[in-house]
């Protein structure tokens, strides 16, 4: 079982989370409040986002990468895979 099935509900209550806080955002924004209040939304959705992609790549390292039972080329390409993945997100 993957890890994103096993860990799926953790995951989900993340995302919604994440969907409240960008709509908190869009109802701050429609309203005229303050620039200090959205920035602070918007630095708590960041860290809301970084938190996600840590617990997802983490099972994904220990999941893929870890496995014993594959080989150094699947091995060779999973790494390959997120460290494409992660310059992306660093951009």
């Amino acid at each position: 079982m993957a890890h994103t099935n096993r860990d799926q509900k953790k995951l989900l209550t993340r995302v919604r989370r994440i969907k409240g806080q960008a709509e908190a955002i869009e109802k701050a924004l429609d309203q005229g409040k303050d620039c200090t209040a959205i920035l602070q939304q918007i630095a708590a959705i960041r860290g809301a986002i970084n938190g996600l992609m840590s617990e997802v790549l983490e099972g994904h390292l220990r999941e893929h990468l870890g496995a014993e039972d594959i080989s150094q080329a699947q091995r060779q390409q999973e790494l390959d895979d997120v460290i494409d993945i992660l310059r992306s997100y660093l951009k």
